[in-house]
């Protein structure tokens, strides 16, 4: 699994839950018998390599529009963006805020380095 890295800038927090009551709570899971409050490197590492995918995918598709439409990469990405965050707030997209702007910001390293090629 050593091979399997992570950007730093890749957002590592879970999302936040909410407990009733007045005491103070902390939420976590038990995993393999221990108490866990973040995601697991396995967890951590299945929602980044399905975030680079979803950039790399949106990469390419941003390239095609560009390509067959004339549109500025700058209006084919913010349109590109507008669907996938449409995707993610009707539910069918599991990715938080923060993993959708980094796929955003990945799409946009991705659209930039196809540029220099």
């Amino acid at each position: 699994m050593t091979d399997r890295q992570v950007p730093d800038d890749f957002p590592r927090e879970p999302d936040l839950g909410s407990v009733t009551g007045v005491q103070p709570k902390l939420l976590v899971r038990e995993v393999d018998g221990r108490y866990q409050s973040g995601l697991s490197e396995e967890e951590l590492w299945v929602r980044y390599d399905a975030c680079e995918d979803l950039a790399s995918q949106l990469s390419a598709y941003v390239s095609r529009k560009i390509a067959t439409s004339g549109l500025s990469p700058d209006v084919a990405l913010t349109r590109a963006e507008e669907g996938a965050r449409l995707k993610v707030d009707a539910g069918e997209w599991e990715l938080s805020q923060r993993e959708m702007a980094w796929v955003i910001k990945r799409t946009r390293q991705l659209l930039l380095r196809e540029g220099d090629e």
